[in-house]
């Protein structure tokens, strides 16, 4: 008589089965395919430099990243920051519900490979917590996506590369007139050897004004980075 070998993940679904973060069916992943088709399936024409959406057949870059050149090179979002995808990041950010994070991870990475031409970074870097906002919080949200996206991409994670020399406000909680001024100066680059002429990729959950990760992106090239490319789960939609 054969034994069939069953996997620990075979059992681990079976004591602790899978629900769907979304519509609360069962399911193999964090999210069901049905619910990932409906709300990350999608890919929006966005500008290649700051990811806002662009009209089908218009430009390839916004009129505002044309006007005032941000500090990063390029944006890669994986769908835009929404109903019910906006209740994710919050589940991941707020509720501790890490599982979510290499689910990200996934659909950022199928959002690279769905963007032709687009250079791979040398390394990632993930966009840090503040000393006071990574102990209140027990984790960087940003390095648990930062981690898993690595290892899809074949690139190498440097988890502490970037520092955040100020406690800053959270941008979500400032005017977005003084959002560029919060964050001016904040961070610093532990090893600016392994910088320098080399391709930084930063990795977020959501990209909003941009001022974070454009002020992270100016902190790079001073440092002598060659270029700068955002890699996040969502965007926020610009304000009509």
């Amino acid at each position: 008589m054969t034994t069939r070998y069953l996997s620990p993940q075979y059992w681990l679904g079976v004591l602790m089965p899978s629900v769907c973060a979304l519509c609360g069916g069962g399911c193999d992943d964090v999210v069901c395919d049905a619910c990932r088709e409906a709300y990350a399936g999608a890919r929006p024409v966005r500008c290649g430099q700051c990811a806002n959406p662009l009209p089908a057949g218009g430009t390839r870059v916004c009129g505002a990243c044309l006007s005032h050149p941000p500090a990063f090179d390029a944006t890669i979002a994986a769908v835009d920051y929404a109903i019910p995808l906006d209740q994710l990041v919050l589940q991941l950010k707020f509720g501790a519900r890490l599982a979510l994070a290499p689910w990200f991870a996934r659909q950022i990475r199928d959002a690279v490979l769905a963007s032709p031409g687009l250079p791979l970074p040398d390394l990632l870097c993930p966009v840090p917590l503040g000393p006071a906002r990574l102990v209140e919080r027990g984790f960087n949200q940003a390095l648990e996506i930062a981690r898993p996206l690595a290892a899809a991409l074949g690139v190498a994670c440097h988890p502490a590369l970037a520092l955040r020399t100020l406690d800053t406000k959270a941008q979500s909680g400032v005017a977005p007139s003084v959002r560029a001024q919060n964050v001016r100066g904040a961070f610093a680059v532990e090893d600016p050897d392994l910088v320098e002429g080399r391709h930084v990729g930063l990795v977020d959950d959501v990209m909003t004004s941009g001022h974070t990760l454009g002020e992270l992106a100016a902190t790079f090239k001073r440092f002598g980075a060659a270029r700068v490319t955002n890699l996040v789960f969502a965007r926020t939609p610009p304000h009509p």
